[in-house]
Protein backbone atom coordinates (compact mmCIF):
# COMPACT_ATOMS: atom_id res chain seq x y z
CA UNK A 1 0.00 0.00 0.00
CA UNK A 2 1.27 3.40 -1.07
CA UNK A 3 1.30 6.45 1.55
CA UNK A 4 -1.25 8.37 0.04
CA UNK A 5 -3.47 5.06 -0.12
CA UNK A 6 -2.68 4.31 3.22
CA UNK A 7 -3.21 7.97 5.01
CA UNK A 8 -6.07 8.42 2.78
CA UNK A 9 -7.74 5.76 4.39
CA UNK A 10 -7.46 7.06 7.65
CA UNK A 11 -9.06 9.95 6.81
CA UNK A 12 -11.71 9.29 10.02
CA UNK A 13 -9.19 9.80 12.35
CA UNK A 14 -7.98 13.20 11.72
CA UNK A 15 -10.78 14.67 14.10
CA UNK A 16 -8.82 12.84 16.99
CA UNK A 17 -5.64 13.69 16.01
CA UNK A 18 -6.23 17.40 16.33
CA UNK A 19 -6.54 17.08 20.08
CA UNK A 20 -3.15 15.58 20.25
CA UNK A 21 -0.49 17.83 21.82
CA UNK A 22 2.76 16.36 20.88
CA UNK A 23 3.86 16.81 17.50
CA UNK A 24 6.62 16.27 15.08
CA UNK A 25 9.35 18.76 14.92
CA UNK A 26 8.96 22.55 14.69
CA UNK A 27 12.06 23.60 12.84
CA UNK A 28 13.26 23.79 9.28
CA UNK A 29 13.91 21.24 6.74
CA UNK A 30 16.71 19.70 7.82
CA UNK A 31 17.89 21.09 11.11
CA UNK A 32 21.62 20.75 11.64
CA UNK A 33 22.11 17.93 14.91
CA UNK A 34 23.81 21.14 16.85
CA UNK A 35 21.56 23.25 16.23
CA UNK A 36 19.01 24.85 18.90
CA UNK A 37 15.99 22.44 18.76
CA UNK A 38 13.29 20.85 20.18
CA UNK A 39 13.16 16.59 20.11
CA UNK A 40 9.34 15.52 20.82
CA UNK A 41 9.21 11.82 21.40
CA UNK A 42 6.53 9.25 22.43
CA UNK A 43 7.24 5.90 24.25
CA UNK A 44 4.53 3.55 25.68
CA UNK A 45 3.58 2.19 29.29
CA UNK A 46 6.66 1.75 32.01
CA UNK A 47 9.10 3.00 29.53
CA UNK A 48 7.19 6.24 28.33
CA UNK A 49 7.25 6.75 31.92
CA UNK A 50 11.38 6.10 32.65
CA UNK A 51 12.27 7.88 29.66
CA UNK A 52 11.81 11.19 30.68
CA UNK A 53 14.61 10.76 33.22
CA UNK A 54 17.21 9.67 30.38
CA UNK A 55 16.41 12.79 28.30
CA UNK A 56 16.91 15.10 31.18
CA UNK A 57 20.46 13.44 31.14
CA UNK A 58 21.06 13.29 27.73
CA UNK A 59 20.21 17.22 27.76
CA UNK A 60 22.81 18.01 30.35
CA UNK A 61 25.80 16.77 27.41
CA UNK A 62 23.45 18.04 24.76
CA UNK A 63 22.72 21.92 25.73
CA UNK A 64 21.13 22.52 22.30
CA UNK A 65 19.01 20.04 22.61
CA UNK A 66 15.59 19.62 24.67
CA UNK A 67 14.31 16.52 24.57
CA UNK A 68 10.33 16.71 25.28
CA UNK A 69 8.89 13.02 26.09
CA UNK A 70 5.34 12.27 26.28
CA UNK A 71 4.04 9.33 27.55
CA UNK A 72 1.35 7.19 26.23
CA UNK A 73 -0.65 4.63 27.46
CA UNK A 74 -0.64 1.05 25.73
CA UNK A 75 -4.31 1.31 25.77
CA UNK A 76 -4.49 4.01 23.41
CA UNK A 77 -1.02 4.10 21.77
CA UNK A 78 -2.32 2.49 18.41
CA UNK A 79 -5.46 5.19 18.19
CA UNK A 80 -3.04 8.12 18.91
CA UNK A 81 -0.64 6.92 16.72
CA UNK A 82 -2.94 6.21 13.76
CA UNK A 83 -4.56 9.55 13.88
CA UNK A 84 -0.97 11.27 14.25
CA UNK A 85 0.22 9.67 11.21
CA UNK A 86 -3.09 10.77 9.18
CA UNK A 87 -2.31 13.99 10.49
CA UNK A 88 1.21 14.37 9.71
CA UNK A 89 1.62 14.77 13.19
CA UNK A 90 3.83 12.11 14.50
CA UNK A 91 6.72 13.04 16.87
CA UNK A 92 10.35 13.11 16.11
CA UNK A 93 10.88 9.18 17.52
CA UNK A 94 8.16 7.21 18.06
CA UNK A 95 8.33 3.88 20.27
CA UNK A 96 6.98 0.74 17.73
CA UNK A 97 5.95 -2.18 19.14
CA UNK A 98 6.12 -5.19 16.81
CA UNK A 99 3.19 -5.21 16.35
CA UNK A 100 2.24 -1.90 14.94
CA UNK A 101 5.35 -1.39 12.82
CA UNK A 102 5.20 -2.99 9.37
CA UNK A 103 1.72 -1.33 9.55
CA UNK A 104 2.65 2.24 9.93
CA UNK A 105 6.05 1.11 7.73
CA UNK A 106 3.71 0.32 5.03
CA UNK A 107 2.23 3.96 5.67
CA UNK A 108 5.12 5.63 4.25
CA UNK A 109 5.33 7.48 7.58
CA UNK A 110 8.66 6.23 8.96
CA UNK A 111 12.01 6.78 7.76
CA UNK A 112 14.18 4.28 6.98
CA UNK A 113 17.36 3.32 9.27
CA UNK A 114 20.38 4.58 8.68
CA UNK A 115 22.42 1.43 8.74
CA UNK A 116 25.95 3.14 8.74
CA UNK A 117 24.64 4.38 12.06
CA UNK A 118 23.06 1.41 13.41
CA UNK A 119 24.77 -2.24 12.13
CA UNK A 120 22.49 -4.87 11.98
CA UNK A 121 25.20 -6.85 13.78
CA UNK A 122 25.16 -5.48 17.09
CA UNK A 123 21.60 -6.68 18.20
CA UNK A 124 19.84 -9.58 18.74
CA UNK A 125 18.57 -10.90 15.20
CA UNK A 126 15.03 -11.48 16.18
CA UNK A 127 14.87 -8.03 17.80
CA UNK A 128 16.36 -6.45 14.28
CA UNK A 129 13.70 -8.36 12.15
CA UNK A 130 11.21 -7.02 14.40
CA UNK A 131 12.21 -3.46 13.15
CA UNK A 132 12.21 -4.46 9.38
CA UNK A 133 9.25 -4.25 7.01
CA UNK A 134 9.36 -5.62 3.00
CA UNK A 135 13.42 -6.01 3.31
CA UNK A 136 13.96 -2.42 5.19
CA UNK A 137 15.06 -1.65 8.68
CA UNK A 138 12.38 1.00 9.96
CA UNK A 139 12.93 0.62 13.68
CA UNK A 140 16.67 0.22 15.80
CA UNK A 141 15.97 -2.20 17.92
CA UNK A 142 15.38 -0.79 21.34
CA UNK A 143 14.87 -3.54 24.20
CA UNK A 144 13.70 -7.10 23.80
CA UNK A 145 11.02 -9.30 25.30
CA UNK A 146 11.09 -13.22 25.81
CA UNK A 147 9.72 -15.77 27.48
CA UNK A 148 11.34 -18.71 30.00
CA UNK A 149 10.17 -21.30 32.40
CA UNK A 150 9.56 -20.02 36.26
CA UNK A 151 9.07 -22.68 38.38
CA UNK A 152 8.41 -23.70 42.01
CA UNK A 153 12.16 -25.62 43.37
CA UNK A 154 10.48 -25.90 46.56
CA UNK A 155 7.33 -27.84 45.41
CA UNK A 156 9.43 -29.66 42.65
CA UNK A 157 11.09 -31.65 45.39
CA UNK A 158 7.89 -32.65 47.07
CA UNK A 159 6.54 -33.97 43.68
CA UNK A 160 10.28 -35.69 43.05
CA UNK A 161 11.38 -33.50 40.39
CA UNK A 162 15.42 -32.76 40.80
CA UNK A 163 15.51 -30.37 37.60
CA UNK A 164 13.80 -28.16 35.24
CA UNK A 165 12.08 -29.77 32.56
CA UNK A 166 14.39 -29.81 29.61
CA UNK A 167 12.00 -31.20 26.76
CA UNK A 168 8.08 -30.83 26.40
CA UNK A 169 8.01 -34.45 27.33
CA UNK A 170 9.55 -33.50 30.76
CA UNK A 171 7.15 -30.28 30.76
CA UNK A 172 4.21 -32.34 30.92
CA UNK A 173 5.46 -35.32 33.10
CA UNK A 174 6.78 -32.50 35.79
CA UNK A 175 2.81 -30.30 35.58
CA UNK A 176 1.67 -34.24 36.40
CA UNK A 177 3.75 -34.72 39.14
CA UNK A 178 2.98 -31.39 40.94
CA UNK A 179 -0.47 -32.07 40.60
CA UNK A 180 -0.55 -35.49 41.86
CA UNK A 181 2.67 -35.65 44.09
CA UNK A 182 2.70 -32.02 45.59
CA UNK A 183 -1.02 -31.32 45.52
CA UNK A 184 -0.96 -28.52 43.10
CA UNK A 185 -4.26 -27.23 42.05
CA UNK A 186 -2.51 -26.84 38.51
CA UNK A 187 0.49 -28.44 36.75
CA UNK A 188 0.90 -25.41 34.25
CA UNK A 189 -0.55 -22.14 33.87
CA UNK A 190 -0.87 -20.91 29.69
CA UNK A 191 -3.31 -19.03 28.69
CA UNK A 192 -7.00 -20.85 27.21
CA UNK A 193 -7.76 -18.32 25.36
CA UNK A 194 -8.84 -14.38 24.48
CA UNK A 195 -7.13 -11.79 23.47
CA UNK A 196 -2.98 -12.23 22.59
CA UNK A 197 -3.67 -16.19 23.78
CA UNK A 198 -0.60 -16.72 21.20
CA UNK A 199 1.94 -15.22 23.32
CA UNK A 200 1.41 -18.09 25.40
CA UNK A 201 1.10 -20.60 22.08
CA UNK A 202 4.79 -19.32 20.91
CA UNK A 203 7.02 -21.65 22.81
CA UNK A 204 5.33 -24.08 21.88
CA UNK A 205 4.84 -23.78 18.37
CA UNK A 206 8.64 -21.83 17.44
CA UNK A 207 10.13 -25.22 19.67
CA UNK A 208 7.96 -27.55 17.62
CA UNK A 209 9.53 -26.37 14.33
CA UNK A 210 6.24 -23.64 13.25
CA UNK A 211 5.27 -20.83 12.39
CA UNK A 212 2.16 -18.04 11.97
CA UNK A 213 4.34 -16.73 8.73
CA UNK A 214 6.87 -17.60 7.18
CA UNK A 215 10.12 -16.14 6.46
CA UNK A 216 8.62 -14.91 3.04
CA UNK A 217 5.36 -13.51 4.80
CA UNK A 218 3.08 -16.31 3.49
CA UNK A 219 1.11 -17.78 5.83
CA UNK A 220 2.42 -21.36 7.71
CA UNK A 221 -0.13 -21.29 10.56
CA UNK A 222 -1.20 -25.29 9.49
CA UNK A 223 1.76 -26.82 8.97
CA UNK A 224 2.35 -29.91 10.46
CA UNK A 225 4.41 -28.46 13.26
CA UNK A 226 2.19 -25.95 13.89
CA UNK A 227 -0.94 -28.83 14.45
CA UNK A 228 1.45 -30.60 16.83
CA UNK A 229 2.45 -27.68 18.66
CA UNK A 230 -1.47 -26.95 18.78
CA UNK A 231 -2.14 -30.56 20.26
CA UNK A 232 0.23 -30.65 22.59
CA UNK A 233 -0.79 -27.23 24.16
CA UNK A 234 -4.48 -28.78 23.98
CA UNK A 235 -3.74 -31.71 25.74
CA UNK A 236 -2.87 -29.32 29.26
CA UNK A 237 -6.71 -28.76 28.96
CA UNK A 238 -8.28 -32.26 28.07
CA UNK A 239 -6.07 -33.30 31.29
CA UNK A 240 -7.20 -30.62 33.53
CA UNK A 241 -2.98 -29.78 33.70
CA UNK A 242 -4.20 -26.15 33.12
CA UNK A 243 -7.43 -24.13 34.01
CA UNK A 244 -9.45 -24.04 30.92
CA UNK A 245 -11.33 -20.42 31.93
CA UNK A 246 -9.27 -17.35 33.56
CA UNK A 247 -10.66 -13.84 34.22
CA UNK A 248 -9.49 -11.03 32.78
CA UNK A 249 -6.49 -9.34 34.42
CA UNK A 250 -5.59 -12.77 35.84
CA UNK A 251 -1.94 -12.31 37.85
CA UNK A 252 -0.48 -15.59 37.68
CA UNK A 253 2.19 -14.62 40.22
CA UNK A 254 -0.19 -14.80 42.88
CA UNK A 255 -1.17 -18.04 42.49
CA UNK A 256 3.01 -19.08 41.82
CA UNK A 257 3.25 -17.23 45.27
CA UNK A 258 0.81 -19.76 46.98
CA UNK A 259 1.36 -23.24 45.02
CA UNK A 260 -1.72 -23.32 43.26
CA UNK A 261 0.28 -22.81 40.08
CA UNK A 262 3.86 -24.52 39.96
CA UNK A 263 5.26 -23.87 36.64
CA UNK A 264 4.24 -20.24 34.15
CA UNK A 265 6.04 -19.31 31.29
CA UNK A 266 6.88 -15.03 31.90
CA UNK A 267 8.73 -12.11 30.49
CA UNK A 268 11.85 -10.64 32.62
CA UNK A 269 9.62 -8.02 34.31
CA UNK A 270 8.04 -10.91 36.57
CA UNK A 271 11.60 -11.35 38.25
CA UNK A 272 11.33 -8.15 40.12
CA UNK A 273 7.68 -8.35 40.61
CA UNK A 274 8.03 -11.79 42.43
CA UNK A 275 11.17 -10.76 44.29
CA UNK A 276 9.17 -7.12 45.63
CA UNK A 277 5.76 -8.60 46.05
CA UNK A 278 6.54 -11.89 47.53
CA UNK A 279 9.48 -11.84 49.56
CA UNK A 280 8.80 -14.99 51.02
CA UNK A 281 9.23 -17.06 48.48
CA UNK A 282 13.14 -16.16 47.85
CA UNK A 283 14.75 -19.46 47.30
CA UNK A 284 11.94 -21.49 46.44
CA UNK A 285 11.61 -20.57 42.49
CA UNK A 286 13.85 -20.66 39.60
CA UNK A 287 13.83 -19.88 35.52
CA UNK A 288 14.88 -22.10 33.04
CA UNK A 289 15.04 -21.98 29.51
CA UNK A 290 11.52 -22.91 27.41
CA UNK A 291 11.82 -27.17 27.24
CA UNK A 292 13.05 -28.17 23.75
CA UNK A 293 10.48 -29.85 20.62
CA UNK A 294 12.90 -29.70 17.79
CA UNK A 295 15.10 -27.32 20.11
CA UNK A 296 14.04 -24.61 22.65
CA UNK A 297 12.44 -21.79 21.07
CA UNK A 298 10.83 -18.61 22.58
CA UNK A 299 8.97 -16.00 21.50
CA UNK A 300 10.79 -12.35 20.70
CA UNK A 301 9.08 -9.24 21.77
CA UNK A 302 10.02 -5.59 22.71
CA UNK A 303 10.06 -2.20 21.29
CA UNK A 304 12.37 -0.62 18.30
CA UNK A 305 12.35 3.15 18.03
CA UNK A 306 11.70 4.95 14.71
CA UNK A 307 11.91 8.49 13.39
CA UNK A 308 9.40 9.92 11.87
CA UNK A 309 9.58 10.63 7.81
CA UNK A 310 8.64 14.14 8.45
CA UNK A 311 10.66 15.14 11.00
CA UNK A 312 13.20 17.98 10.89
CA UNK A 313 15.13 17.08 13.07
CA UNK A 314 16.31 13.78 11.68
CA UNK A 315 20.22 14.14 12.24
CA UNK A 316 19.17 14.99 16.21
CA UNK A 317 16.83 12.44 16.48
CA UNK A 318 19.27 9.94 15.31
CA UNK A 319 21.82 10.93 17.64
CA UNK A 320 19.39 10.52 20.35
CA UNK A 321 18.36 7.30 19.10
CA UNK A 322 22.32 6.12 18.99
CA UNK A 323 22.27 7.02 22.75
CA UNK A 324 19.67 4.90 23.82
CA UNK A 325 20.28 2.04 21.56
CA UNK A 326 24.17 1.46 21.91
CA UNK A 327 26.04 -0.51 24.58
CA UNK A 328 26.58 1.88 27.12
CA UNK A 329 22.85 3.44 26.73
CA UNK A 330 21.36 0.09 26.69
CA UNK A 331 23.37 -1.21 29.83
CA UNK A 332 22.38 1.98 31.79
CA UNK A 333 18.21 1.13 30.28
CA UNK A 334 18.41 -1.98 31.89
CA UNK A 335 19.64 -0.76 35.32
CA UNK A 336 16.42 1.72 35.32
CA UNK A 337 14.14 -0.53 33.99
CA UNK A 338 14.90 -4.24 33.75
CA UNK A 339 13.98 -4.26 30.39
CA UNK A 340 16.69 -6.76 28.36
CA UNK A 341 19.32 -4.72 25.99
CA UNK A 342 18.11 -5.67 22.47
CA UNK A 343 22.19 -4.70 21.84
CA UNK A 344 24.50 -7.90 22.14
CA UNK A 345 27.47 -5.84 23.61
CA UNK A 346 25.35 -4.83 27.14
CA UNK A 347 25.11 -8.37 27.53
CA UNK A 348 29.50 -8.39 28.07
CA UNK A 349 30.10 -6.67 31.29
CA UNK A 350 28.14 -6.30 34.69
CA UNK A 351 25.05 -8.33 36.11
CA UNK A 352 24.13 -9.11 32.43
CA UNK A 353 27.38 -11.31 31.89
CA UNK A 354 27.89 -12.33 35.38
CA UNK A 355 24.07 -13.33 36.86
CA UNK A 356 23.31 -16.93 36.34
CA UNK A 357 19.75 -16.24 35.47
CA UNK A 358 20.50 -13.09 33.37
CA UNK A 359 22.54 -15.97 31.69
CA UNK A 360 19.17 -17.73 31.09
CA UNK A 361 17.65 -14.90 29.28
CA UNK A 362 20.75 -14.28 27.12
CA UNK A 363 20.51 -17.90 25.98
CA UNK A 364 16.93 -17.73 25.18
CA UNK A 365 17.15 -14.58 22.81
CA UNK A 366 19.61 -16.41 21.07
CA UNK A 367 17.41 -18.67 19.57
CA UNK A 368 14.25 -16.29 20.16
CA UNK A 369 11.60 -15.83 17.13
CA UNK A 370 9.66 -13.10 15.97
CA UNK A 371 6.73 -12.54 13.59
CA UNK A 372 7.97 -10.91 10.22
CA UNK A 373 6.67 -7.60 10.10
CA UNK A 374 3.10 -6.97 8.79
CA UNK A 375 0.54 -4.17 8.33
CA UNK A 376 -2.42 -6.26 9.47
CA UNK A 377 -0.68 -8.56 11.60
CA UNK A 378 -2.83 -7.93 14.75
CA UNK A 379 -5.51 -9.12 12.43
CA UNK A 380 -3.36 -12.19 11.69
CA UNK A 381 -2.76 -12.95 15.71
CA UNK A 382 -5.92 -12.64 16.24
CA UNK A 383 -7.38 -15.40 14.62
CA UNK A 384 -4.81 -17.86 15.82
CA UNK A 385 -6.16 -16.43 19.38
CA UNK A 386 -9.60 -17.69 18.48
CA UNK A 387 -8.29 -21.10 16.54
CA UNK A 388 -6.21 -21.71 20.09
CA UNK A 389 -9.46 -20.90 22.15
CA UNK A 390 -11.46 -23.44 20.00
CA UNK A 391 -8.78 -26.38 20.88
CA UNK A 392 -8.54 -25.54 24.57
CA UNK A 393 -12.61 -25.32 25.31
CA UNK A 394 -12.94 -29.05 23.47
CA UNK A 395 -14.41 -27.53 20.17
CA UNK A 396 -12.27 -28.43 17.32
CA UNK A 397 -9.12 -30.17 16.65
CA UNK A 398 -6.47 -28.68 16.55
CA UNK A 399 -5.65 -29.58 12.44
CA UNK A 400 -9.16 -28.10 11.86
CA UNK A 401 -8.97 -25.02 13.69
CA UNK A 402 -5.31 -24.25 12.02
CA UNK A 403 -6.81 -25.04 8.90
CA UNK A 404 -9.77 -22.36 9.20
CA UNK A 405 -7.30 -19.77 10.41
CA UNK A 406 -4.58 -20.36 7.51
CA UNK A 407 -7.74 -19.88 5.31
CA UNK A 408 -8.12 -16.55 7.11
CA UNK A 409 -4.83 -15.22 7.71
CA UNK A 410 -3.96 -15.40 3.90
CA UNK A 411 -6.23 -12.87 2.74
CA UNK A 412 -4.82 -10.58 5.10
CA UNK A 413 -1.14 -10.94 4.60
CA UNK A 414 1.29 -8.97 1.81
Amino acid sequence: MNRAAAIGSLALTLASALTLTACGGSGGAGVAADAKQTLTVWAMGTEGEKLGDVAKAYQKSHANITVKVTPIGWDVAHQKLVAAAAAGKLPDVVQMGGSYLGEFADMGVLEPVDTKTFAEGDFFPAAWQQGTYDGKAYGVPWYVDTRVLFYRTDLAKKAGIDKAPATMAELQRDAEAYRTKAGTKWGLSIQPGGLDTVQSFYPFLYSAGGAILDQDGKAAVNSAAAVKALENYGSYFKKNLSEKSVRPGYDVTKDFNTGAVPMFFGGPWLTSLLDDNYPGLKGKWAVAPVPADQASVSMAGGSSLAISADSDHKAAAKEFVASLTDAKGQTDWFERTNDLPANTGAWKSGTLATDPAMKIWRTQMDTAKSTPAQPKLTEITSKVDTAIESVTQGKSTAKAALDKAQSEIDGLVQ
